[in-house]
């Protein structure tokens, strides 16, 4: 049984502050000090499936780019399997983390397309990239995901939690034949529709 630590206060939250990149994308940030970074290198080249490439921006609510933001990208493999199943991709990490250019905004992701996977009550959920976004003014990391225009998303349970329709359009790439582009709106009239996980 745990002891209660009546004494202990709550700290407060802070946002990421300017330093998110050097504790977790540090050669982005001008520091080469690990010979591997976790995150930036998702897949061997074998392994199976479509390659897709997605690039985009990320906005604040004045439509300027974010250009301190880190995305961690979770997906299933081409099957459509995770890492802790029977079959999942060998060698494919099944996340990654992406850092915008710090000149142009424009993020970059290198990745294999996702299958579908099941979801709640054995409904398919359509293929998608599962986001999870920090930066500077960003106070708890926002959740949201990412559809490929080009995939059969009518089904998908998630989307259909959406009342609006013209919403789940803000969680769709446009592009096809392996090349997307996907933008998030932090705030304003295009906001993208964020996850509460």
């Amino acid at each position: 049984m745990p002891q209660p630590l009546n004494y202990l206060k709550e700290t407060p939250s802070q946002t990421a502050g300017p330093y998110v990149h050097i504790g977790l994308a540090p050669r982005a940030a001008g520091f080469d000090i690990y010979d591997t970074e976790l995150g930036f290198d998702p897949m061997p080249d074998d392994v199976p499936g479509p390659r897709i490439r997605v690039t985009g921006c990320v906005f604040d609510g004045m439509g300027a780019t974010v250009r301190d933001v880190l995305i961690e990208v979770w997906q299933a493999d081409a099957a459509g399997l995770y890492p802790d199943q029977p079959g999942a991709a060998a060698g494919f990490r099944h996340w990654a983390r992406v850092v915008p250019d710090f000149d142009t905004g424009q993020f970059t992701l290198d990745t294999v397309l996702p299958g579908a996977v099941p979801g709640p009550r054995g409904r398919m959920q359509a293929p998608h990239l599962s986001l999870w976004l920090v930066a500077r003014g960003i106070n708890t990391g926002l959740q949201t995901r990412m559809y490929f225009a080009d995939q059969d998303n009518a089904a998908d349970p998630v989307l259909s939690l959406i009342e609006q329709p013209h919403r789940r359009d803000t969680l769709i790439a446009r592009g096809a034949d392996g090349h997307y582009h996907f933008d998030i709106h932090l705030q304003g009239d295009k906001e993208t529709v964020f996850l509460d996980v």
